[in-house]
């Protein structure tokens, strides 16, 4: 592997140099990214002004300026080869990382970015997520913002009263209730100064793909990658657990039907459960489920494992008792 990394970098011109001036780490050594990391450098103000000049100085956003200006799909060679080196390390890492937390027990959210702090769906996927990290499961999600932030919310505030979860969320709505608001970030940040932990964990698998929405910093490991294929890819592989799909567009679609082929193909030896959390969203408004259960039906699909519920301790216990057939290797 290194003389074959020898030889790219010896027939590229400027490789080396390229590799050494790009601002992301290339060699992760078996490090996932952490908030403090991501978020390196920036310093909340009041002032809006000072605020977004603080956040286009901190890890993240110098990453996502140069992937732009790179271009999202690499203009330069030199540039998709510090890409696939950084994005390598990242998986690496993620493999470390599962091997010391039993991917069994990972389950899934997925949902829309778009979802509003002050939204009750929020609310509901945050108290969802702080029961199943307390029954033992630890949580995923595409570590933006929407559902996904509130998948993290809820994990990091395990362990705590459902009284100190509901004032976390209210001190993230009254300070910004979008991600597009400028105290997005700092509000998030204030929680976690609010209610520190240490013992539960999450993880977030962000693209810079969409660098334009912040990673959650509630996520306590966080596996951001360039190219968002492999990412959603990812996502999907990881929650051997199940997966729970909220209210959302274009994007969770996608993922609800590349889910269905894993399951159908029992890609990983078996299938995980398939949880529709909306019923009305589900059957009315975007009518999947019901589709689900006709194509379940009628053969095109086998394996499936659906549920359809608005109930917390109902999605709990389907996640439950998957846990006692699940085959252990």
């Amino acid at each position: 592997m290194k003389r074959e990394l020898g030889n790219i970098v010896d027939n590229v011109d400027g490789l080396s140099e390229w590799l050494s001036s790009v601002p992301y780490k290339l060699r992760r050594q078996g490090q996932l990214y952490r908030a403090e990391e991501l978020y390196q450098g920036y310093e909340p103000s009041d002032d809006e002004a000072e605020d977004k000049a603080s956040f286009a100085t901190c890890y993240d956003s110098r990453v996502y300026q140069h992937f732009v200006e790179q271009g999202k799909e690499a203009r330069d060679i030199r540039e998709s080869v510090a890409r696939t080196i950084h994005d390598h390390g990242i998986q690496t890492a993620l493999k470390a990382f599962l091997a010391e937390h039993n991917p069994l027990k990972c389950v899934g959210i997925m949902g829309g970015h778009s979802l509003l702090r002050t939204d009750p769906m929020f609310s509901f996927v945050t108290m969802l997520s702080k029961q199943l990290t307390e029954e033992g499961f630890f949580m995923v999600s595409g570590g933006g913002p929407g559902a996904m932030e509130a998948t993290h919310l809820g994990a990091w505030m395990a362990g705590r009263t459902d009284e100190e979860a509901q004032e976390a969320i209210r001190m993230l709505a009254e300070a910004a209730v979008s991600f597009k608001d400028q105290k997005w970030l700092s509000s998030a940040l204030e929680v976690m100064r609010r209610f520190p932990q240490n013992r539960y964990i999450s993880l977030g698998i962000p693209t810079w793909l969409y660098g334009h929405e912040p990673s959650t910093p509630f996520a306590t490991h966080i596996a951001k990658l360039f190219t968002n294929s492999i990412r959603e890819d990812i996502i999907l592989t990881v929650a051997y657990g199940g997966i729970i799909y909220t209210p959302g567009s274009a994007g969770t679609l996608q993922e609800v039907f590349q889910n269905a082929v894993q399951d159908h193909y029992l890609s990983f030896g078996f299938a995980s459960p398939m949880v529709f959390l909306g019923k009305k969203y589900w059957t009315e408004e975007v009518p999947v489920y019901p589709l689900m259960q006709f194509l379940m039906e009628t053969g095109k699909y086998e394996n499936l494992l659906l549920t359809l519920s608005d109930d917390l301790e109902e999605i709990e216990q389907v996640l439950k008792n998957f846990q006692k057939t699940i085959p252990c290797e």
